[in-house]
């Protein structure tokens, strides 16, 4: 078997020997924790007996629990502990009419890319995991997709803009014929953000066509640079690209200066939350009051929007996954709605959107290892779920028949975050479903500065 990246391309194994990226690490026990310690919990619960090895199916999951993109796995613990109490995980999978327990191993990257990666490798070496999931931004999915692609393990990934994670392990979102033999993603990408955006600035016109661009200089703002500038001009509006600038800067004065000098009236972005608090408060206090704002990779999740305060009302973002969503669990039948309620509940907070995601890679995982005759035959499990077609509690995912080898795109909607009189003092509203007119319309889409 080559696990060389398929169609002639290789730059994730060249000159690489197998597992030999691992050296160093040792092969000693993890302690089991929190704060980025893996914790390893058998899906049945505590009283499940210990298994051989070939008993036992090993997922690894790797997120952003801490750190600054916390928010993105800021629903991850409930959703893992709501996935090994559903009875698939709870009694085991049966795979080529054997039943295997399952083990679930929960991993912090803390929101640092080299973290990200050297988990990977430790869950590979010490855990022998028979597949990786991960999910956040491509600080976190990148480079665990690297260490899986390198090392021959599969790999699944979610919330991580697909051309953010293909351009980042070798490929050419452009023009995406390489195939990457053991990774796959489902997500949104530049397109859908565009079907999302261009809709709701079509909807609120302005004294210009102009658009502030607020793209850094790291996966995502060079994704955004390259794909959805061009996307932009394609609808009509002008991009005006406010510079690569380095994640972490505090002064945007000259940004905002040549937003204002250009009377750029719509936002589109993708900063790190923070660097986005301080923009938008300086924005503000330096008069610049786009009429439309929208953003992504910020504002996704109600703990965002706490730092701005009612500079976050009318800010308009994308929804994947929300309780307006008709979408139900394929492992118990269980409603969108009723998933955010559940969250509600369990944790006393408002629902998140990543619960949604996060909850379909187990899915996906039900699926494609329960369909192989081997789980631990990784690249029967990669083929498996380069295979996958299913619908389930982030929709209709279809993995033949995406706009690169093993991606998904899925659709997504516009909301707005509008002040509430309820518990909660903002709420995400939906506001445009161009995408899936599944959804029903909850608001009127608003400008952001009348």
């Amino acid at each position: 078997m080559n696990p060389d990246v398929a169609a002639g391309q290789s730059p994730l194994r060249r000159g690489i020997a197998r597992r030999s990226v691992l050296r160093g690490l040792g092969t000693g026990a993890l302690a089991a924790g929190a704060g980025g310690a893996l914790a390893a919990c058998t899906a049945g619960g505590k009283g499940a007996q210990a298994a051989s090895a070939t008993g036992t199916i090993t997922l690894g999951y790797i997120s952003p629990f801490t750190g600054s993109l916390s928010g993105f796995a800021s629903g991850d613990k409930f959703v893992i502990d709501t996935i090994r109490s559903t009875p698939a995980y709870q009694n085991g999978f049966t795979v080529g009419g054997r039943k295997y327990r399952v083990d679930i191993v929960v991993t912090d990257s803390g929101s640092d890319p080299n973290r990200a990666s050297q988990l990977a490798r430790q869950l590979i070496l010490n855990s022998n995991v028979d597949l990786l999931l991960t999910s956040s931004t491509p600080e976190t999915v990148n480079p665990v997709a690297v260490v899986a692609q390198t090392e021959g393990v599969p790999c699944l990934a979610t919330n991580d803009p697909w051309e953010s994670w293909y351009g980042g392990l070798g490929g050419n979102p452009a023009r995406p014929t390489m195939t990457l033999q053991y990774c796959t993603l489902f997500f949104f990408g530049l397109k859908e953000f565009q079907g999302c955006f261009v809709p709701m600035w079509n909807a609120v016109p302005a004294s210009s066509k102009n658009v502030a661009c607020q793209y850094p200089n790291d996966a995502d703002g060079n994704a955004f640079r390259a794909v959805f500038e061009p996307l932009i001009k394609a609808s009509g509006y002008k991009p005006v690209d406010g510079g690569a600038y380095t994640d972490g800067t505090t002064d945007y004065t000259t940004m905002i200066s040549s937003f204002k000098a250009a009377d750029a009236q719509y936002l589109s972005n993708c900063p790190l939350p923070p660097d986005f608090n301080i923009f938008w408060k300086q924005a503000h206090q330096q008069g610049w009051k786009p009429k439309l704002a929208t953003v992504a990779k910020v504002l996704l999740f109600p703990a965002d929007t706490v730092a701005l305060g009612p500079l976050v009302n009318n800010i308009a973002t994308d929804s994947w996954w929300g309780p307006y969503m008709p979408f139900k669990s394929a492992l118990d039948g269980t409603s969108a709605s009723a998933l955010a309620n559940d969250f509600q509940a369990q944790t006393g907070r408002q629902w998140v959107q990543s619960i949604g995601g996060t909850y379909a890679l187990f899915e996906i995982a039900h699926q494609a290892l329960t369909s192989v005759s081997d789980p631990h035959n990784k690249q029967e499990v990669a083929n498996a779920i380069h295979n996958v077609n299913y619908s389930g509690m982030a929709g209709s995912l279809n993995f033949t028949n995406g706009p690169a080898p093993g991606v998904v795109a899925s659709p997504v909607i516009g909301v707005q975050w509008k002040a509430s009189t309820g518990k909660y003092p903002f709420e995400m509203k939906v506001v445009d479903n161009t995408q899936n007119k599944a959804v029903k319309i909850e608001a009127d889409l608003q400008p952001t500065n009348a």
